[in-house]
């Protein structure tokens, strides 16, 4: 059984290397904003989807715009090539809830309402128009 678990670890390890990704955890916005954000640049190459990014008017963009990037560099690391010529687009874009911080906020009478300061992870992978 070990052995195989072995083999199974070595295959994802393999098919990792031909995948450049980026990741963002615990990022204080509530993942529906995120996901807005996210699903603007989903599909879309690197240069259309960063111009989308940096003029988008909410505070989501400006952290998946970094993200993106990190995903480029990543690219470049990995692969030893330039960006500008691999033709890469956003393959994956997937955003997770994360951790919730529960405060408490008086009102009137004695009583209390609950807040929630949502929090979420996004996972950026690129692809190669070859793939």
């Amino acid at each position: 059984m070990g052995a195989r678990k072995r083999l199974k670890a070595e295959e994802r390890k393999e098919a990792r290397k031909e995948q450049y990704i980026a990741r963002l955890n615990d990022c204080p916005s509530s993942p529906r904003k995120m996901r807005l954000v996210a699903d603007l640049v989903r599909g879309e190459e690197i240069v259309k989807a960063s111009n989308i990014l940096k003029f988008h008017k909410q505070a989501a963009s400006e952290k998946l715009e970094k993200l993106l990037w990190s995903a480029v560099y990543n690219f470049e690391e990995k692969s030893g090539e330039s960006w500008e010529n691999a033709g890469l687009f956003v393959k994956e874009i997937k955003v997770d809830g994360a951790r919730t911080l529960k405060r408490i906020k008086p009102r009137a009478q004695g009583r209390a309402n609950r807040i929630r300061k949502r929090s979420n992870h996004v996972t950026l992978v690129l692809g190669t128009q070859e793939q």
